[in-house]
């Protein structure tokens, strides 16, 4: 009895190794830099293939021919030329449109990572299309009213818009992207989207959300936002643009009052109520902690320790965050975790692993570029959702990460003091 159960206890050993061996290896390949920039330039082809003209009155119909057919709907007529990369969530404007701020910031998103990837500089076709959207970004901010300065109701997403089209306006600005004439509409559109934000702020208690209480009472801040909006604010300052201190110091406060002792963050700043449970657990805050604690270290309020536990507390969790990739509905228990979460968190990760001391570096990159091999579509893109329209978004979301040890430093607020 006790040899067959010592043989029995290594053939079921033997049977993990073989099993898990796979993934051990994988986990340990190295992927190379020849790798990622081919990766980064199948991404470039999908992304220029996806730019649209939306149109929601001719793909509602379409959808509802093919539902009165039987068949499933084909979801992006196409159309062309294009001029944008909207990106699809569930919320959906009272005309069931894609809301202004998805397709205003899911342009900007993809532009940025068009510009990131190898090659733009001899790819004029690369070129025109940034140029075309830029174009489309410009009317909508002029234009459509739910894009102007305010907050409708309960949830409004053109803030996402705001915030992503300012840091696009900025960095093509950087790399000389547009001609002399649109550079200068591009800059002043830039100028007046810095204003936007300072006034769209939570003025109660500092920084941003796009869920915002209907009635009476402060709304609570969202980490979630904030902190890339607080990043693209450092850079308006380093471009020379005048910001509003004390915006940026509310919004600060604000990230620093959402910290837990664990070094989660809330979801929605409101220290009093802090409870470590579902949102606040650490599983279900690691994809907006490294973005925390990067934007608070570039201020002068956080230090590299927290933001390499921050680094290290996605990739502990990151199986959390795979669970939810391209699934149904959005924050679902026990960690609250939404999709959408996916490849923010890889793209912000990518940068905080770039504020670590430079000897860290290369091993978190491949441990990162691996997850990002593991999740690829079988067209050599991305996508955290589960509409088609969206893997323009974790594309170009990918190739930011990807390519962030050469991309750009985020600056560091200059607070004057």
């Amino acid at each position: 009895m006790v040899q067959s159960a010592i043989m029995s206890t290594a053939f079921f050993a033997a049977l993990l190794i073989a099993f898990t061996a796979p993934f051990c290896a994988a986990q340990e390949q190295t992927i190379s830099e020849e790798s990622v920039r081919d990766a980064s330039l199948q991404a470039v082809k999908l992304i220029l293939a996806a730019q649209e003209k939306y149109d929601f009155k001719a793909e509602r119909d379409a959808d509802q021919k093919a539902r009165a057919a039987k068949e499933a709907p084909k979801g992006i007529p196409g159309f062309s030329p294009g001029t944008e990369w909207p990106y699809q969530g569930v919320y959906r404007v009272q005309s069931g449109e894609l809301p202004p701020g998805y397709r205003v910031g899911g342009s900007a998103i993809c532009c940025l990572g068009l510009l990131r990837a190898p090659g733009f500089a001899k790819d004029a076709a690369r070129k025109a299309a940034m140029c075309a959207s830029t174009e489309f970004m410009l009317r909508e901010l002029k234009d459509e009213p739910l894009m102007a300065e305010g907050f409708l109701g309960s949830y409004d997403v053109r803030g996402w818009g705001h915030t992503y089209a300012l840091e696009w306006f900025l960095r093509g600005l950087e790399a000389q992207v547009f001609s002399d004439a649109l550079a200068q509409r591009v800059l002043k559109a830039a100028k007046t989207l810095v204003t936007t934000l300072e006034r769209t702020e939570i003025s109660e208690t500092g920084g941003w959300n796009y869920s915002r209480r209907a009635g009476k009472g402060p709304s609570a801040a969202s980490t979630f936002m904030t902190a890339p909006t607080l990043q693209t604010l450092f850079l308006a300052q380093e471009r020379g643009i005048n910001v509003d201190k004390g915006v940026v110091a509310r919004a600060l406060k604000t990230l620093e009052d959402a910290r837990l002792a664990t070094g989660a963050f809330q979801y929605g700043t409101d220290k009093a109520k802090q409870n470590g449970k579902g949102f606040e657990d650490v599983p279900g805050a690691c994809a907006r902690m490294a973005v925390c604690e990067t934007t608070l270290l570039l201020a002068g309020r956080g230090s590299v320790d927290r933001v390499r536990s921050a680094t290290a507390a996605f990739f502990e969790h990151w199986e959390h965050l795979e669970k939810r990739r391209a699934q149904t509905g959005t924050h679902i228990p026990p960690y609250m975790i939404a999709p959408y979460y996916f490849h923010y968190a890889h793209t912000y990760t990518a940068q905080a692993i770039e504020m670590l001391p430079e000897a860290e570096r290369p091993a978190l990159r491949q441990k990162l570029r691996a997850l990002y091999w593991r999740t690829r579509e079988a067209d050599g893109g991305w996508n955290d959702r589960v509409f088609l329209r969206s893997e323009s978004f974790g594309s170009a979301m990918a190739i930011l990460g990807l390519m962030a040890p050469s991309l750009p430093a985020v600056p560091r607020w200059n607070s004057g003091s």
